[in-house]
């Protein structure tokens, strides 16, 4: 559902006008190159530019981003939703009713994940899920990041892609010509009549889930390798964002979604429900007839050499070594399944999946550790190389977005749900869900997932791991390189490694920190034997 601001005092002359109003106030007084003071109440002055700063120069793309995130949720899409909070001071909390419901009041600029998200995809070229029941303004977010991406919205909605049961891969990629399948002595010789969405940088996917299985194959080449092949044609496509949406991802398509697709997906966004509070803003729309995709600024409108260059920016923020060690520590949690494997590296979750024993049996014959303290016993699954790369991205891409220099550790915490939503699957059998105090957990999967991020860091802390890491010491130690040690210095190392691996696993639970842990110690070992080997053989 798309919304407008109260312009009662303004009549209804200058709506057009008003609509395309741009802040000449920066949006982020802490950003780093915008440090001027920011008032919200100049959101709504008349429309300047913004292209360009106070000296003239090209304005940040970081600050066009966030003049556009502004401008939707003040004149586009209704989420009066701040569920990515950020405080610079405690944040005044209330306590709600006989349940004693938490509130709490954010100190510092907050977001809405259901703008936030999408645009934060729209910088980096990734793919979101929009999730939600019908008319939740899902479809017209997706149309919103079209035209932002400077297409005219007739032109994002007619290139839109809507799922239903009987879609071909001919509908959704395009169709040899009719003459040359009569007239072609080979393939070679027949044209395919390319659809024009596939050649967009933004490719809007309307209700993914109701697309036939073989279809949604073909459309998986699409998305994950940029490409789109009929009758041996290849059809090579630009990078792009990419907007899914689905009613109910939970099965409630007329086909299961293939698994690899759904692993394509970045990030997924739940539409929240609608605040009757702001009724009157849609009153007024319907009598105005205001249609905001309409009226996008075009201040706010990104060219494709603007959309390569953020791209390239958000690659460039840095993600501090603190910050890096606490995400290894957490992706460290989860696959350890040391029942199900005899050799050492098979003691992994995913040994489970590919072997289709039942899990129940599998859980119960895995005694020994703390079920309610490990981490690990909460989930089915382990992480993914591509879930920690979307996560280190759209980290990278928040921190971009709020202009801070740096990947800060609360950028990783705001983004991990939204990143392993779908990715990261609950165990609803295991005794953390079962205590009262963790009932909401079941079904609020984004509040399950930060307090599993909050729990790992607590557990760092109580480590002292920023410290004391003698794993990490010797991994720093060995990246220094192996040029010019000599054969005495690497078993001299070989020894350090070995009595680590035995003072770390005497009288000790093996829990997934560790787990990882002892198998880095025995590729340092590995690399260290290797290169004594090869010290000896000349």
């Amino acid at each position: 559902m798309v919304w407008i601001s109260s312009i009662s005092d303004r009549g209804v002359s200058g709506l057009l006008k008003f609509f395309s109003a741009l802040s000449k106030s920066p949006t982020n007084p802490q950003a780093v190159r915008r440090p001027s003071a920011y008032d919200v109440a100049e959101l709504f002055e008349g429309p300047v530019s913004v292209s360009t700063d106070a000296a003239g120069a090209a304005a940040p793309l970081d600050e066009k981003v966030r003049q556009a995130y502004f401008w939707i949720v003040n004149h586009a899409i209704i989420s009066p939703h701040y569920d990515i909070e950020y405080n610079s001071t405690p944040p005044a909390a209330f306590y709600i009713g006989d349940s004693g419901t938490r509130l709490t009041l954010p100190s510092a600029q907050s977001y809405s994940s259901f703008v936030l998200l999408p645009l934060l995809t729209f910088a980096t070229r990734s793919k979101c899920l929009f999730v939600g029941g019908p008319g939740r303004g899902k479809t017209a977010s997706a149309i919103l990041m079209g035209v932002l991406a400077g297409y005219a919205p007739r032109e994002v909605r007619r290139a839109m892609q809507h799922g239903h049961p009987q879609m071909t891969i001919a509908d959704l990629l395009g169709n040899p010509l009719p003459a040359d399948l009569v007239s072609a002595q080979s393939m070679e010789d027949i044209r395919i009549a390319w659809r024009p969405w596939l050649s967009m940088r933004v490719k809007v996917i309307d209700e993914y889930n109701r697309i036939p299985t073989r279809t949604q194959s073909a459309l998986l080449t699409v998305m994950g390798d940029n490409y789109a092949e009929v009758l041996g044609h290849l059809y090579e496509c630009p990078e792009a964002a990419w907007y899914l949406t689905a009613n109910d991802d939970a099965g409630g398509g007329t086909y299961q979604v293939i698994e690899a697709l759904r692993d394509r997906i970045d990030v997924i966004v739940q539409a929240l429900s609608f605040n009757p509070r702001f009724l009157g803003e849609l009153l007024l729309r319907i009598e105005e007839n205001v249609k905001p995709e309409e009226v996008v600024p075009p201040e706010i409108i990104f060219t494709p050499e603007e959309l390569d260059q953020m791209v390239a920016e958000i690659r460039a923020v840095p993600v501090p070594e603190p910050v890096r060690h606490r995400i290894e520590f957490f992706a460290s949690q989860f696959e350890l399944f040391e029942s199900v494997g005899e050799q050492f590296e098979y003691m992994t979750k995913d040994t489970a999946r590919l072997s289709r024993i039942d899990w129940g049996q599998s859980v119960a014959a895995d005694q020994g550790r703390d079920r309610l303290k490990d981490l690990g016993c909460q989930t089915m699954n382990g992480l993914s190389v591509r879930n920690l790369m979307t996560l280190l991205k759209f980290a990278k891409a928040l921190s971009w977005f709020r202009g801070t220099g740096e990947v800060e550790l609360e950028d990783v915490r705001q983004v991990l749900p939204f990143v392993l939503n779908d990715k990261l699957h609950p165990d609803l059998d295991a005794p953390y869900f079962a205590l009262p105090e963790n009932a909401a957990f079941r079904t609020d999967r984004l509040s399950w997932l930060r307090e599993l991020f909050d729990a790992s860091n607590a557990e760092y802390d109580r480590l002292n791991l920023d410290r004391d890491d003698p794993v990490g010491a010797l991994s720093e130690q060995f990246e220094q390189g192996l040029h010019g040690l000599e054969a005495g210095e690497v078993r001299s190392r070989l020894t350090r490694i070995e009595r680590l691996v035995a003072e770390l696993g005497k009288g000790r639970k093996l829990y997934g920190p560790l787990y990882d842990d002892l198998l880095k110690l025995k590729y340092l070992h590995q690399r260290y034997t290797n290169y004594l080997l090869w010290l000896r053989s000349r």
